[in-house]
């Protein structure tokens, strides 16, 4: 039962006991301290350590009209479908259904309708991308019934983003406000864009910092790589990845590159001085931030009620920089792309985190990217032409074949040799030195209508 008590920094905090991933905690107040020292307690031995993977998928009409959240074909029976023919259990807030779940992976809704797969943290890469191809294999059945098709690209390729519905999610209200006012394509991001994600787990904090560190610098390679969303609203951007912009114009406060050396401290600070998106009332309802921080939620608290551990928790995954540190590390600079591949991208940066020699090597890599300019025209270089661009006199396709280079070896220290094979379509595309994008602007280019459109950039 929480309590309230007064902690070294002052105030009255509530304490909670929350475990994490089979950590028992003994009840805490929530100081900057005890945050540093919760994400310590993240730290687990390296034969523990998982991948997790997470696949967001943008449903559209053959015509390529957006997919409302209700009716009888829209996302909401695509959720109805898979809990009665799949065994997912069905989450709702209110009348509205929101999520899904089913052996420790879910099923949750974007902004915008997206569906996305959190999946379970597994050993093996065979594991991550079964459960990605399972889930892959269903909401396809679901989506044919319905007419809808799932494309394999980082933005809506032809509805305009007010023709997107916003789903439902009573949390999705106060952001739509918030970003709107501050980035003029945040509702872009929300309604309208697709990425695929990788969780990965950490010793302690020194073995954290050098994977934060060594996937912050190296994030233009990622984005280069996986660069897929050349197309907006029916025509062509001009960019490899319209995604990877969008997100520069979203809220520079909490996304990008946010420092550049970590540890946990500087990491809670970032977290404590974020402005917060909204509040949650004791009522359970959320309501805007105005302007205050979790930092001063500390100290004054909110309608008499201290934050909880629940509270930063969601204050956590209001963030949205190119790396994210939760419980895991989370790399999250990818557009959607076709299944193999992203798997693929996930089996590289297993390789580079998981092996000590490999993740030395990404290291130095790092060391001698960051010598060319700054790290937002690097950034920019690979949104807009992902591995045509030049860094340092080398093509980024250069680059990250030297980054693919040190994956395959780093793949070759783990106990599951059998893995390496996924990273092959990684390594095949890089070789080739063409994002994805140029295959996806090439059918634009091509496609004698929407509908064939629509239909060569389906999911395989």
């Amino acid at each position: 039962m929480p309590r309230n008590v007064t902690s070294p920094d002052g105030g009255s905090l509530t304490t909670l006991t929350i475990p994490a991933q089979g950590v028992k905690f003994r009840p805490v107040s929530l100081t900057r301290t005890s945050l540093v020292e919760r994400f310590s307690s993240y730290g687990s031995p390296r034969d523990t350590w998982r991948v997790g993977g997470e696949f967001e998928r943008i449903g559209v009409r053959p015509d390529g009209a957006a997919v409302p959240y209700g009716g009888e074909n829209g996302i909401r029976r695509v959720l109805e479908l898979l809990a009665e023919r799949y065994d997912w259990a069905p989450v709702h807030e209110g009348e509205a259904l929101i999520a899904l779940s089913r052996r420790g992976a879910s099923i949750t809704l974007e902004p915008g309708g997206q569906v996305e797969l959190s999946g379970a943290p597994h050993v093996r890469l065979a594991e991550v991308a079964a459960e990605a191809q399972e889930n892959l294999t269903e909401i396809t059945a679901v989506g044919d019934e319905l007419g809808i098709c799932w494309v394999a690209v980082g933005v809506h390729p032809v509805a305009s983003v007010d023709e997107v519905e916003w789903v439902p999610k009573s949390r999705y209200v106060v952001m739509r406000e918030h970003l709107g006012a501050v980035g003029a394509l945040a509702h872009t991001m929300m309604k309208a864009t697709s990425s695929f994600q990788a969780n990965f787990d950490y010793a302690d904090e020194e073995d954290c910092a050098r994977k934060v560190e060594t996937m912050l610098a190296l994030a233009p390679l990622t984005t280069a790589m996986f660069a897929n969303s050349p197309l907006v609203g029916g025509r062509d951007s001009g960019f490899a990845s319209y995604r990877g912009h969008v997100w520069t114009r979203t809220d520079p406060a909490r996304c990008g590159v946010p420092l550049e050396r970590y540890s946990h401290g500087a990491w809670v600070d970032y977290l404590l001085d974020t402005p917060l998106l909204f509040l949650t009332e004791q009522n359970g309802r959320y309501v805007p931030g105005a302007g205050r921080t979790f930092r001063d939620l500390l100290r004054d608290g909110h309608q008499g009620r201290r934050p909880t551990w629940e509270d930063w928790e969601i204050h956590q995954t209001s963030v949205f920089p190119e790396v994210r540190v939760k419980r895991t590390v989370e790399i999250r600079g990818a557009d959607a792309v076709e299944l193999p591949l992203a798997v693929a991208g996930i089996a590289a940066w297993t390789g580079v985190l998981y092996s000590a020699n490999a993740l030395a090597d990404a290291g130095d890599l790092a060391a001698e990217l960051k010598r060319y300019g700054e790290a937002d025209e690097r950034f920019a270089a690979a949104i807009r032409r992902g591995l045509a661009a030049d860094v340092g006199g080398r093509s980024l396709a250069a680059w990250a074949r030297d980054f693919v280079a040190i994956a395959a070896r780093g793949l070759g220290d783990l106990p599951v040799a059998e893995d390496a094979a996924l990273l092959d379509p990684l390594a095949d595309l890089v070789q080739r030195g063409e994002s994805p994008a140029v295959a996806t602007r090439a059918l634009f280019e091509s496609a004698s209508s929407v509908e064939a459109l629509v239909e060569g950039l389906r999911y395989r």
